[in-house]
């Protein structure tokens, strides 16, 4: 991965999730509740909206809207211009949206919502990574918020969800399996799932389609050997470690991070450097022969220009 160009947030932290709108604005959400809109070029950024709470993943919408995955409030939608944010769904099957991680919309309207924990909230992510217990969701809903159901349950810290650029299958993100699993929504095995991406190097976070139909990941660290070793131990001793004070937890290696694969699940990029200017990427986005990159701890959001190796 090159240098990464730093663009600032005027005194926002942790853009943990970026998308590039129809105008080329670069779309983030930052920990004190705020929608920033960023022109690539740098300058100041402009505040579209505040949640209230704290926005995680973004979906741009055709019609000039915003969806917003916020971590208190549930699925969002803000109005852009107006900057009116409007609450779209906050229960599914008797359950609150815990952990309203990310968004995709589909052709037809159709909305797609991963709730990654149905016990930790997001300041206890890693809870959820220790105790390994596979409480995370995926959810359909309408435009609106109506009709929700839940299509996969049992995920393990349910994440990013992407379409691919025919709609035909979603895949989504299951950082605390080090996978991505795939879900058909077309053709003769729609409604079945299976592994898109197994044994991954690192925890893959927010996912993006590239305007090649590339599958780009966020690694957010390297995989971890001692959390590989304290999955395969009992419940009751993974419970135990989360009680421990925070210096004990296993402590993720400071990288920047992000991979693509193709239609059929193939890595064919794997970019990565030292996070010495950029550290824990939580996003990455494809625009314009660039990688925009969001952070969980960064002051800014990263930009990068794809290597000529990964250029279309």
């Amino acid at each position: 991965m090159p240098p990464v160009r730093r663009l600032s947030l005027g005194g926002g932290t942790g853009p943990e999730d970026v998308r590039v709108d129809a105008g080329g604005r670069v779309l983030t959400g930052v920990s004190d509740g705020r929608v920033l809109a960023l022109n690539p070029s740098g300058g100041p950024p402009r505040t579209l909206a505040d949640t209230g709470g704290r926005p995680l993943g973004l979906c741009p919408l055709p019609d000039g809207g915003l969806l917003v995955c916020d971590a208190e409030r549930g699925l969002l939608r803000v109005e852009s211009e107006s900057g009116r944010v409007h609450p779209l769904l906050r229960e599914v099957a008797g359950r609150p949206l815990q952990l309203c991680s990310n968004a995709a919309a589909a052709p037809d309207g159709t909305l797609y919502v991963t709730d990654s924990s149905g016990r930790f909230p997001l300041r206890h992510w890693m809870g959820d990574l220790l105790e390994h217990s596979g409480t995370g969701r995926l959810v359909r809903c309408a435009p609106d918020g109506g009709d929700a159901e839940v299509l996969l349950d049992g995920l393990h810290f349910a994440n990013g969800v992407t379409l691919a650029p025919d709609a035909s299958f979603l895949v989504v993100a299951e950082t605390g399996a080090y996978r991505l699993r795939r879900l058909w929504l077309t053709g003769p095995r729609a409604g079945r799932d299976d592994i898109f991406a197994d044994g991954l190097p690192g925890f893959p976070d927010n996912l993006s389609t590239g305007p090649t139909g590339l599958v780009w990941t966020a690694l957010a660290a390297p995989r971890s050997l001692a959390l590989d070793l304290l999955h395969r131990t009992h419940p009751a001793l993974r419970r135990a470690l989360w009680s421990l004070p925070a210096s004990l937890h296993p402590d993720p290696s400071p990288t920047a991070w992000a991979m693509a694969f193709d239609a059929s699940g193939r890595p064919v990029h794997d970019l990565q450097r030292p996070g010495r200017d950029f550290r824990m990427v939580t996003s990455v986005c494809e625009h314009e022969g660039r990688l925009y990159l969001g952070s969980l701890t960064e002051d800014a959001v990263g930009a990068v220009p794809l290597p000529p190796a990964a250029r279309p």
